[in-house]
Order: C-alpha cells, then sequence, then structure tokens
C-alpha cells in the first residue's frame, strides 16, 4: 500500500469549497488547511503509484484548485525491500535494546540540522 501527501494550492476564497469537495469524494483524505495561504494538505492512498496519480489527476479536477503537489511519498513494498537490503528483521537496532550500552555511547550518524547532544 502507498501513501502521499498532497498539497493543494487555491485561492483563499475558495478554500472551503474545495475542502467540502474533497470530504464528499473517496479519493482522499481531508487533514488541515490554511486559508490565509491558500493551502490544503490531504493524504492519498492506493496499491500503486499509479492509482495515487490518479487520486492526483482527480483533485486537479476540482473547480477553483490551482495546483495539487505530492509532498511526501510512503510505500510499504519499497520500505521491505530495503530493510532485506539491510537484514533488518526489527524496528528497532539491536543495539538500542542493549541495557549495557550507555546512551553517551550511541553515535547517530544522520543529521538532525548537526544537532549536538
Amino acid at each position: 500500500m502507498n501513501f502521499s501527501s498532497i498539497v493543494i494550492q487555491a485561492r483563499s476564497e475558495y478554500i472551503d469549497g474545495i475542502i467540502e469537495e474533497i470530504n464528499s469524494g473517496d479519493f482522499c483524505e481531508y487533514y488541515l488547511h490554511d486559508k490565509q495561504k491558500g493551502k490544503i494538505i490531504v493524504v492519498v492512498e492506493g496499491e500503486s503509484t499509479d492509482d495515487e496519480i490518479q487520486s492526483v489527476k482527480k483533485i486537479e479536477q476540482i473547480p477553483n484548485v490551482v495546483s495539487a503537489t505530492m509532498m511526501m511519498s510512503y510505500s510499504e513494498e519499497e520500505l521491505d525491500k530495503e530493510r532485506e537490503k539491510l537484514g533488518m528483521e526489527d524496528d528497532v537496532p539491536q543495539m538500542l535494546n542493549d541495557d549495557t550500552i550507555e546512551v553517551k555511547d550511541i553515535v547517530y550518524n544522520g543529521d538532525l540540522k548537526k544537532k549536538i547532544f
């Protein structure tokens, strides 16, 4: 199953009507909006990327929608394939469940905006 967030751009005076249209359909799920900025966030899901693209096309056809842009996508199948490549069987790395390792000795190799722990 694939899930993606879509940001819809429209003029602020049309936001309420677009949200009504979204809520009356079955091709996406409304989450939140910023009326002043003219943005609405929805989530689409499908068995494939093609299914999601069809939902985006339906959103684009709603009257007064200026654009609909896929911002984030999650694919369970892709995640499972990558986990297999890494040999990960558990969601939590083994070292994080090891009570003999001090927290200060755990090295994070990500970025988190260069945050120092």
